[in-house]
């Protein structure tokens, strides 16, 4: 996953004041603060109301409405299941059920250890190879059960300090 940075009030504001005066602002503020710090901080939302002239209430819909949108920081990798429908022709439904299982959470949760955030993606562009998983910013493709569960493996695997 790329790297956040932390939040803070003012850099929050820094980031709505650069397109608050965009013709539809709104979401190209929720990309540009996503896109910065891995999710849209809670504090954020009365500071964007403000900035355009919006209620909190039409803030939270919008952000709530589409799924792509965080309010919680990710775990450190976000892995993607294709669900779209050639990849669901070729196995991606039993992908998806078997993640679930082997992570414990549904789309839109992050694994207790935060390793993990598991979303759904409607198409990565891969459709020859699905079932296709994108974890962080790279996609992978033609993803068994078994190929899931060694990457599952790799991405939770953190090295161990040798104290001496």
């Amino acid at each position: 996953m790329n790297k956040s940075q932390e939040w803070s009030l003012q850099s929050i504001q820094a980031e709505i004041n650069v397109l608050k005066h965009k013709p539809g602002a709104l979401l190209p503020i929720l990309h540009a603060l996503q896109d910065r710090f891995g999710f849209i901080p809670p504090d954020a939302v009365p500071l964007i109301a403000d900035s355009l002239n919006q209620t909190r209430a039409e803030v939270h819909g919008v952000i709530s409405f589409y799924h792509h949108f965080r309010t919680a920081p990710p775990g450190r990798h976000v892995v993607q299941i294709c669900r779209a429908e050639a990849c669901q022709a070729v196995g991606a439904r039993q992908l998806e059920a078997h993640a679930k299982t082997r992570l414990g959470i549904d789309y839109h949760q992050t694994t207790s250890d935060h390793d993990i955030t598991l979303e759904a993606v409607y198409c990565l562009g891969n459709c020859a190879c699905g079932p296709s998983v994108r974890v962080d910013n790279n996609v992978r493709g033609r993803v068994t059960i078994d190929a899931f569960d060694a990457l599952m493996d790799e991405l939770q695997t953190r090295p161990l300090e040798v104290m001496g």
